[in-house]
């Protein structure tokens, strides 16, 4: 047996999840008796995601991702070091990625998703980077933006939350795809990243004056990709600018995730009217097709230093709560990481 802290679910939320409502910070027992294949490790980093929220709900409504069962400890990507293993993928002091808890340590059945990160206790590269832009994030905005986006050089692309996990790769690898790039942030130092570190082409704040004027004033000529991740009144705006046979890829919509009376889009007609494609995506629905070059391409950018990438790293499980809600209200600044321990 092992004391382990933990974060909690302890009840799902209508609106925004609330520390000490609807997950805590516990000490446990974990049973780390492995049986045949069991690996356990100790979390480094956790990866906090938009994603999770559709996790709490009542575990009836059903999704492509199941909910988080009362009592038990929140879930996501990770980096971990394995500390025990009966599974010979996995060596001891191996540094792995996968899904783990919310939790000092996680008993991972079979190694089941686990994956190891050669050479990483050597690498540049910092051990976050493997639950940001080399994890889910990087494969996200890779993925969707070259199947979904379809994008052409001289097109235009708009995103929102540009400033985030998902929205600073898609507007970096915009640009080197000969685009321009627009993006939308809710702070005035995000604005700042967006155009004098990623060098997008036009930003706006979009808490400052009317989203519409916003978005026709930085793209005078229509917008050809919309890149989702707010939904509301950015997505409304962005179909009244988008141009004829535009896409718009459907990454999330955060926005609408903490209400229960979500906004009315109210133009949505236009997108008969001017052709528009609209297409959701999960992921895992481009991994096969899109992996190996993800790996190589973004792997190359990152150490090359072609590509910017910024995270918002809370220290201790303690502090995952807050700095989880503070991510579903737009307060991290990049993508959003708890560093739970060191190597």
């Amino acid at each position: 047996m092992v004391q382990n802290k933990s974060v909690i679910f302890l009840a799902s939320p209508t609106e925004y999840p609330v520390p000490g409502e609807h997950f805590a910070v516990e000490t446990r027992e974990l049973n780390a008796e492995l049986k045949e294949n069991d690996v356990l490790v100790r979390n480094l980093y956790l990866s906090l995601d938009p994603y999770m929220r559709g996790r709490m709900r009542d575990s009836h409504v059903k999704s492509y991702v199941p909910s988080y069962p009362i009592g038990q400890p929140v879930s996501g990507g990770g980096v971990s070091e394995v500390t025990e293993s009966k599974n010979p993928a996995f060596p001891i002091g191996s540094i792995v990625t996968g899904m783990v808890g919310w939790e000092e340590y996680t008993l991972v059945s079979g190694g089941q998703g686990l994956r190891v990160i050669p050479n990483a206790r050597d690498s540049k590269i910092p051990l976050s980077a493997y639950i940001g832009v080399l994890g889910m994030p990087g494969m996200t905005a890779y993925s969707s933006l070259k199947i979904i986006g379809q994008p052409k050089a001289g097109e235009t692309i708009f995103i929102s939350a540009a400033a985030g996990a998902v929205g600073q790769l898609v507007g970096q690898m915009a640009k080197k795809l000969g685009l321009r790039v627009i993006g939308s942030v809710g702070s005035d130092d995000k604005l700042d990243f967006l155009l004098k570190e990623l060098k997008f082409d036009a930003a706006f704040n979009y808490k400052k004056g009317s989203i519409l004027d916003n978005l026709k004033a930085a793209a005078p000529q229509g917008i050809d990709i919309y890149y989702e991740n707010v939904g509301g009144e950015q997505l409304e705006a962005a179909l009244d600018v988008l141009n004829i046979h535009g896409r718009i890829v459907a990454c999330g919509m955060i926005s609408q995730y903490n209400t229960p009376n979500p906004y009315g889009v109210k133009n949505l007609m236009n997108i008969v009217g001017k052709r528009i494609t609209m297409r959701g995506f999960i992921v895992s629905d481009f991994a096969e097709q899109c992996g190996a070059d993800f790996a190589k391409d973004v792997g190359t950018w990152l150490v090359k230093g072609e590509i910017v990438y910024k995270e918002d790293i809370a220290v201790g499980l303690d502090n995952a709560p807050d700095a989880f809600v503070g991510m579903l209200q737009g307060k991290n600044f990049g993508k959003q990481v708890v560093k739970v321990a060191d190597l």
